[in-house]
């Protein structure tokens, strides 16, 4: 029997229920910090038109039966991302959500196929005010908790000392000695060019590989597992072609307003200045569908009422924080496994 199959057992639940009980403490002191900062606290829909439109995210699908039994494919949504942008749409300007997020096709230490987003926006504030928002929430973890100095693997960060930051193309020069800069502009890039670059470097490149495929793969392998040691690190100023949501920068329009958090070499957080160009949005959707079906064999709907709420959105920035990775840092968890109340049995994999 796997070990997560029966965490039910007693002595098994105990080993669990100092992290657990931390992860519920951890949680209230950070509801109680937005809402003495004048945030509003949503609770966004699950069911969803489409679960978001990413090539390498993977949704749960299921099927809505109306009354005269007709039959609709919904999905469980991977991030509450547009249901929270219509809300700003609606005139919403400050709000966050604890929320139950599904991605197929992740399992692990740092994975689990349900788990808890933390997601927050401001209406109207530039998206650097997030990376002070980041360091609260950790602080707040790191007080409630009583531990400051968190590990992962070996890897140290000493959550006193406040993050420092790195752009990607400084990143990509100093662990991988790739100048990305040669292999991007604001309107294409060059596979050739940066395949050749990370070949150099030993990492494998495959034939079919597209230049977003190798600038992940040089990310995970050279670039991640030195962020966020001694101290927490923002990773920013992603190139345009990996913007995801996010709107271009307006003194280099080569890459976007989008930042990740990292803490032991563990992503936390994603954070964007949003996109609000709904032309602009449609024609990234429609390319990653298109990449998804070619990899995949699949491609989810687009969500047009979203892609309509996006004209009267206003500028916004929004950051998702991966809870559960926070709650098993705070704690001294190994896994988050270890900080869901009922995880999903390992034997379901």
């Amino acid at each position: 029997m796997s070990q997560l199959s029966s965490w039910w057992r007693p002595d098994r639940h105990a080993d669990r229920r100092p992290f657990l009980i931390g992860r519920g403490r951890i949680k209230s002191a950070i509801r109680s910090w937005f809402l003495s900062q004048g945030f509003l606290e949503v609770e966004p829909g699950l069911l969803q038109v489409s679960p978001g439109n990413e090539t390498h995210l993977h949704a749960f699908r299921t099927e809505l039966i109306g009354t005269d039994l007709s039959r609709r494919d919904l999905y469980l949504h991977t991030s509450p991302e547009f249901a929270m942008k219509k809300l700003l749409a609606a005139g919403e300007t400050k709000i966050f959500a604890f929320s139950p997020v599904f991605r197929n096709r992740e399992r692990g230490s740092l994975h689990s196929p349900e788990f808890t987003m933390l997601e927050w926006y401001r209406a109207n504030e530039p998206y650097e005010t997030l990376w002070a928002d980041c360091q609260a929430i950790l602080d707040i973890a790191a007080e409630t908790t009583g531990r400051t100095e968190w590990s992962f693997r070996g890897k140290p960060c000493d959550i006193t000392r406040r993050y420092d930051w790195t752009t990607l193309y400084q990143a990509f020069a100093q662990f991988a000695e790739i100048p990305l800069h040669q292999t991007t502009s604001a309107t294409s890039v060059d596979r050739e060019k940066l395949a050749g670059f990370a070949r150099a470097q030993g990492i494998r490149v495959g034939d079919d590989d597209t230049w977003s495929d190798i600038f992940s793969r040089v990310l995970v392998e050279k670039i991640e597992p030195g962020l966020g040691l001694y101290r927490p690190e923002i990773l920013c100023e992603y190139p345009i072609s990996e913007a995801a949501l996010a709107r271009p920068n307006a003194e280099d329009p080569c890459v976007a307003e989008r930042f990740e958090l990292y803490v032991c070499g563990v992503e936390l957080a994603n954070g964007f200045g949003e996109l609000t160009d709904a032309a602009e949005q449609r024609r990234r959707f429609e390319k990653w569908m298109a990449d998804k079906q070619r990899i995949y064999g699949e491609r989810y709907p687009l969500d047009e009422d979203f892609l309509a709420a996006l004209a009267h959105m206003p500028p916004a920035s929004g950051c998702a924080l991966g809870f559960d990775r926070l709650a098993m840092l705070a704690t001294g968890a190994e896994r988050v496994d270890q900080v869901i109340w009922t995880p999903m049995p390992c034997d379901l994999e």
